[in-house]
């Protein structure tokens, strides 16, 4: 049985074109260790925090389109119900219900708008050992430029209760909730996105300092996408590590300003 509820995100990995290589960038960045990888799961290299599981690094496999990019896992009791849920909402499912041996199950798929996103069936392995603290995942997004889609497919997928925000036109984003807790964000990429950016997943990682994070992000041979800044939420920084994958850092103790209103 699942430690998280259905739609609630519960892991993250990362495709890399060189695993040895991001297993030294999160390890300096969030100070991750990483075990060997597994051959049987082609050198899958699970990251742990103090003895916590806290995200995966793959290599990138002979023939794979999609570029390097960090997939974020939505909690399910069944990947095959939701596997029928994406395709009868207009979805595309990448990779039919997987046996993962006692691990779990899982589904790749897309929305759409062309956002990939995992789903996963827990069985031995449960998700997320640790979130919420430095090193570790707190948030993500789903960054689309076609938000009426995502709006209306992922709710239908996944027992999403919506909140938008109101205010500036140009700031299009609302917040899914599962049980009344936020869960996700779904924001509408707009002209500042960088070109070529295709829809994605935007994972966030707490930091204790979004500033020191950043430098260290440039230092071990990254680059800053955008920020630092501040916002209401924490301050934050949009940031690529060494193989172009992009993610973001967020301090979480340091808020500035009020957050938007909302309606349902």
């Amino acid at each position: 049985m699942s430690d998280f509820s259905e739609g609630e995100p519960c892991w993250v990995d990362a495709t890399v074109l060189d695993v040895a290589d991001g297993k030294r960038f999160y390890g300096q960045l969030f100070g991750w260790d990483f075990g060997e990888g597994s051959p049987e799961y082609g050198g899958y290299a699970e990251a742990t925090l103090e003895g916590k599981t806290v995200a995966a690094l793959a290599p990138q496999m002979a023939g794979q389109e999609a570029p390097p990019a960090w997939t974020l896992y939505f909690s399910s009791p069944s990947v095959v119900t939701t596997a029928g849920r994406v395709r009868e909402h207009g979805g595309t499912v990448l990779m039919e219900p997987m046996e993962i041996g006692d691990l779990g199950r899982m589904v790749l798929a897309a929305d759409p708008g062309g956002v990939l996103f995992g789903v996963w069936e827990a069985g031995q392995h449960k998700g997320f050992g640790a979130r919420g603290r430095p090193g570790t995942f707190c948030w993500a997004e789903v960054a689309t430029r076609d938000p009426a889609a995502a709006d209306a497919f992922f709710p239908a997928v996944f027992p999403f209760d919506v909140e938008r925000h109101v205010g500036s036109p140009e700031f299009d984003f609302s917040v899914w909730k599962v049980g009344g807790e936020p869960v996700m964000g779904r924001l509408a990429m707009d002209g500042q996105a960088e070109p070529g950016m295709p829809p994605h997943t935007e994972v966030y990682f707490v930091v204790e300092d979004c500033d020191t994070a950043a430098a260290e992000v440039r230092r071990l041979g990254g680059r800053v996408v955008d920020g630092p800044k501040d916002s209401p939420y924490g301050r934050l920084a949009s940031v690529a590590d060494p193989q172009g994958v992009e993610f973001s850092v967020i301090d979480l103790t340091t808020r500035k300003g009020e957050p938007p209103a909302t309606t349902t």
